[in-house]
This record gives C-alpha cells, structure tokens and sequence, in this order.
C-alpha cells in the first residue's frame, strides 16, 4: 500500500485517481511499471486501463486541501479514514509513505509515538500487526527537480521492498 499526501488540484481531484494526471504520478507510475506494480508506466485519466498489480493507493488527506498543502486540522480529521483501510490490510503488508505527512499520518493512524519511528528516506520499520513501512521522499515536482529525491533513489526504496516481498 502507497500512502501519499492528498489529492493533487489538477491529479487525483480532477482524474479520480491518485496521481493520475499529476507531475508526481510520472515518477510513480513509471517505477511502479518497473517493478512489475502496473501494467503500464503512466497514468493520464481513470479509464486509461491502467491496473495496479499487488498494488494499492491512497493518501492520508482524502479531499483537495487549500493551497494544495494540508493542514493540521484536515490531516487529523482525516486519520480515522487511513486508520480504517491500514487496519484492513493482512499481515506482511508492506506500506510505503510517501513523505513525511504521510509517515506521521500512518503512525497516528496506529497510535504509535513518532519518535520510536523517525522518517527517513528509505527507512524500514516493523508495525503492529506484522505490518512493515517503508518512507521515501515524496516524488513530488520541488523534490524531484531540486534533487531531494533522484530516480535512483526512487527505485532503490522500491527494490527494496520488492526484495523483502520475494523473501
């Protein structure tokens, strides 16, 4: 399961997919494509028979927030939503957070301390449940085009994952 932040104004909002038409779906896409996640390395609209394999998306925020950030408030209203689907999940599942919000949003979500779990880019934590996460910077336009996150980068988290998955 991919957690990301909130729906994009002109990606997840407009298309009804997450990062379907939003710059950071181009990075995500084309890595889940690569990593056998997808069956195809971009997402441009709903109905552009795009199919997730063992694969599953959502974000911590669930509607558009003002100036495309969340705030607090819409963060935390929003919590029991996440809570809801990550306790759906079986064990083993692998969550991967795409940013910081998103890590913080799942531990609330657990009711867990954050400073057990300190975000990092391509960090490994063990969750109740047998549940693992796994952070990543958001593959964001600002962080990608500043370099934060490359990727390689990208895919070294995924190749991760995908080696613990096989394992």
């Amino acid at each position: 399961m991919i957690v990301g932040l909130a729906p994009g104004m002109h990606g997840a909002n407009r298309t009804g997919r997450p990062f379907t038409g939003d710059y950071a779906g181009i990075l995500l896409y084309k890595t889940l494509f690569h990593f056998g996640f997808s069956n195809q390395r971009e997402s441009t609209a709903a109905n552009d028979d795009l199919r997730l394999i063992d694969c599953r998306i959502t974000n911590a925020v669930k509607c558009l927030p003002p100036q495309n950030k969340p705030e607090p408030k819409e963060i935390k209203q929003c919590n029991h939503y996440l809570k809801s689907e990550l306790n759906s999940l079986q064990p083993y599942t692998i969550i991967l957070a795409l940013g910081s919000i998103a890590h913080q949003s799942i531990l609330s979500a657990f009711e867990l301390k954050k400073s057990d779990y300190v975000f990092s880019h391509g960090a490994r934590h063990d969750l109740p449940n047998q549940l693992v996460l796994y952070d990543s910077y958001h593959c964001s336009r600002y962080n990608t085009q500043t370099k934060r996150l490359t990727e390689e980068m990208f895919f070294s988290v995924f190749q991760s994952i995908k080696k613990e998955m096989e394992n």
